[in-house]
């Protein structure tokens, strides 16, 4: 409660958060938001300049750009929001198992987080996008199969922590169950922690999917995407450049919100993070 209350005395972090939900509001009612279909073709109108029709413009097959860029947070904002969750899931499930009963269970599970993070992220993507092919589907399932160890260790740390804590052992000793302990004493605790590492990982993920759709890698035409909309307009970047810089805005925005809203997670968990605080401290000769 105490984190909440912080987090919402940081003007940045409310900002980031109206974003962010702005955003994920836009992507679910696209169909009712948007202007035009995102994929309905009008030769005749193509690269029409900014106009009350077109708000943002047309492209080369006379698509409005508003309404490709209002759906194109489905594939980059939303379905990226589900590989995160899945993510999170199956590493806190495997996260609180190491960190809780420690021993042969925790070296398993952790040797196996460490041969998935013995490879960088993006190569072992790209090579499990070899393997599967190019498709939305694939991408996430690529996002998923290299994110979970990275949160499956950073939880396990966190648990290990609280596992020590006087509440923890004092359930153990009169007999609470495994389960029991978990749910109700670890889990409350490390909530903030995963949040924080996840509004953090998916700014990666965002850019991840809009790189590798812009390579061709990624979503296939003529879904609307923001790496494919910027690989589209590369070609009229400077004869229509609110082509570009439509979908690289977007882009931007929501990475900095939620790279905004990481920093603020943090900061309310532990304040010692704030640099406000940091400059407190130094003059206290509590840091050098």
């Amino acid at each position: 409660m105490f984190i909440v209350l912080r987090l919402f005395q940081n003007k940045g972090a409310i900002i980031s958060i109206l974003i962010i939900l702005l955003y994920i509001l836009l992507g679910v009612f696209a169909p009712y938001v948007a202007p035009y279909p995102p994929n309905e073709v009008a030769i005749e109108d193509k690269f029409d300049s900014i106009s009350l029709d077109h708000w943002l413009g047309t492209d080369h097959l006379g698509r409005d750009v508003l309404s490709r860029l209002i759906f194109a947070i489905r594939p980059s904002l939303l379905m990226v929001l589900i590989a995160l969750i899945i993510s999170v899931g199956i590493g806190s499930v495997l996260g609180f198992i190491a960190g809780y009963f420690k021993g042969i269970v925790d070296s398993i599970i952790m040797r196996i987080c460490d041969v998935m993070l013995s490879f960088p992220s993006y190569v072992m993507t790209l090579a499990l996008i070899g393997i599967l092919g190019i498709g939305l589907e694939n991408i996430l399932i690529a996002f998923i199969m290299t994110r979970w160890a990275w949160f499956s260790r950073i939880i396990r740390t966190s648990v290990m922590q609280y596992v020590e804590m006087d509440d923890v052992k004092f359930a153990r000793t009169i007999g609470i169950s495994h389960f029991n302990i978990i749910v109700k004493h670890i889990v409350p605790l490390t909530l903030a922690d995963i949040a924080v590492i996840s509004s953090s990982a998916i700014s990666s993920m965002i850019l991840q999917i809009s790189g590798f759709s812009f390579l061709g890698l990624g979503v296939k035409a003529p879904t609307a995407e923001w790496g494919m909309m910027l690989n589209e307009a590369r070609k009229v970047m400077f004869s229509h450049p609110e082509m570009i810089i439509a979908p690289g805005a977007a882009i931007i925005i929501i990475v900095l919100a939620f790279n905004f809203l990481s920093d603020a997670l943090q900061i309310a968990v532990d304040p010692r993070f704030s640099t406000h605080m940091k400059k407190k401290q130094v003059k206290r000769g509590i840091m050098t």
